[in-house]
């Protein structure tokens, strides 16, 4: 038997949400991702898809994971989490470690409980390696090496997490090029393998699997650039608005050090230099709204080297409902629909 999605509030305007006889047919779980940079409307399009499908969203966002982190995070609001089933939003604390392979672990179990419920599992999010990690598999690193981690941890104490992004850009300066200074968890695991390889291996080189476990649809969301950055301006002002620099201090007095990951991203960083006396509440939002338009020109970049993704350009597509009927229309063509 296949579920239908659960509505609350039916009218006469309201599409049936189509069943997914398709899924039962096929060798492998169906899988849709809807992926792209930062800010262009993947949220907002998977809500639109879930009134024309039963679906339910897994969320491949590495900050929208942490609890208590919501001004700047970009998360569903409690009006999209009622429309339809969002999943791995504050999964974590800040202090855990949140990775690709815990995502990937995380994420199939739910896939695999999502499609016994008789609905699509659709894998929304900018996060790319961990969309990767799920739909293709993870690459065989080298083990952790703790010494040389605690080596590395003690000189960017001394003199600056620069210092080991200038040591990885001399080793591996394509893969520098993609981290920021202030990641010192990826700088250090990359200056980790290129001691235990040689070199890290670029994207084209990774030994991923070729064939995955998910039978994928993988959609692209697009839009015309110089718009999109003027809205990432726009939305990083609005996140300083709504609180930012009171959560910050509020995780900074709960004992949660400035070092982690999760308030290493952007928009925390920039509002812990400010809670700390070091830069302007004017500074840190340029910084802000400069280095997130940055991030969604990586996106960019990382989308367009995956295999098989079809794109869709939002605002040529109709919009938010454009793009969702766009989706709902290939679904159809793959046999997934009823």
């Amino acid at each position: 038997m296949v579920v239908r999605a659960e509505r609350r509030v039916p009218s006469r305007n309201t599409v049936e949400p189509s069943t997914l006889e398709g899924m039962r047919e096929r060798k492998k779980p169906c899988v849709l991702v809807i992926a792209g940079p930062t800010g262009v409307g993947k949220t907002a399009v998977a809500v639109a898809l879930a009134r024309r499908a039963s679906i339910e969203v897994i969320s491949a966002d590495s900050r929208q994971v942490y609890r208590g982190m919501d001004a700047a995070t970009g998360k569903p609001t409690r009006e999209e989490r009622l429309a339809v089933v969002h999943h791995l939003i504050d999964a974590v604390e800040p202090d855990d470690r949140y990775q690709a392979a815990r995502f990937r672990s995380d994420a199939a179990g739910l896939v695999e409980a999502i499609h016994a419920r008789g609905r699509l599992p659709v894998i929304v999010g900018g996060t790319g390696l961990y969309i990767r990690a799920l739909v293709r598999g993870l690459d065989a690193a080298p083990a952790a090496d703790p010494a040389f981690r605690r080596e590395l941890s003690s000189l960017a104490r001394r003199e600056g997490r620069i210092v080991l992004h200038r040591r990885l850009a001399a080793a591996a300066p394509e893969v520098a090029q993609r981290l920021h200074p202030n990641d010192e968890v990826r700088v250090v695991r990359a200056l980790e393998i290129v001691r235990a390889r040689g070199r890290v291996a670029l994207e084209p080189e990774r030994a991923w699997r070729a064939e995955g476990p998910y039978d994928v649809l993988y959609v692209g969301l697009t839009a015309d650039r110089e718009s999109l950055a003027c809205r990432l301006r726009a939305r990083a002002a609005a996140f300083v608005a709504a609180g930012l620099l009171d959560e910050v201090r509020a995780l900074l007095a709960r004992g949660y050090d400035p070092a982690l990951p999760s308030l290493s991203s952007i928009g925390y960083r920039e509002f812990v230099q400010v809670a700390r006396g070091v830069l302007s509440p004017a500074e840190a939002l340029r910084r802000m709204q400069r280095d997130t338009v940055r991030y969604a020109k990586r996106q960019w970049t990382w989308f367009q080297r995956e295999p098989d993704v079809e794109w869709i350009d939002v605002g040529a597509a109709g919009a938010t409902e454009g793009a969702a009927r766009r989706i709902e229309a290939r679904l159809s063509e793959e046999g997934v629909l009823a």
